[in-house]
C-alpha cells in the first residue's frame, strides 16, 4: 500500500518539469555515469537515500504497475509508457534517451491530464 503523502499530481507535473528541464542529462562532473529515470529525481521516495530505506511499496508510481511487476528490483521501469507496453527498462536498453525522454514526457502528460480530468469531474460531484 503507497504510504508516500505526496500528491501524486504535483509529482508527476514536477518529474515532467525535471525532464523538460534537461534533469537526465549526464553531469558535468560524472559524464561517465547515466542517470536513470525516477531513482535519479525527486519522485523516487529513496531518492538521495544510499541505503534506500523506504520500500518501492510505499511509492505512488507503482499504482501504475502491473501486478506482475511490482516486486522487480524496480518496479518504476515497469510502467507501460505507451499502447506498445514499452517501459522505462525497455527503453533503457535501446540507449536511446531522447526516445526514452519523449516516451516518459507523453506518459506523464496523459497522467497528469487524467488526473486532472478526474479531480474536476470529482469537483463538480460534489
Amino acid at each position: 500500500m503507497t504510504t508516500d503523502e505526496r500528491d501524486i499530481l504535483e509529482l508527476l507535473k514536477d518529474e515532467l518539469d525535471f525532464i523538460e528541464k534537461g534533469g537526465y542529462g549526464r553531469s558535468v562532473r560524472t559524464p561517465w555515469l547515466s542517470k536513470a529515470t525516477f531513482q535519479d529525481s525527486l519522485s523516487c521516495i529513496n531518492y538521495g537515500d544510499a541505503y534506500r530505506t523506504h520500500s518501492c511499496t510505499e511509492c505512488h508510481l507503482l499504482d501504475f504497475v502491473s501486478p506482475e511487476h511490482r516486486t522487480e528490483e524496480i518496479p518504476c521501469h515497469h510502467i507501460p509508457l505507451n499502447g506498445d507496453g514499452e517501459t522505462i527498462e525497455k527503453l533503457e536498453s535501446e540507449d536511446n534517451q531522447a526516445k526514452l525522454e519523449r516516451a516518459v514526457s507523453q506518459w506523464l502528460r496523459a497522467k497528469i491530464k487524467e488526473i486532472e480530468e478526474e479531480r474536476a469531474k470529482a469537483q463538480m460531484t460534489h
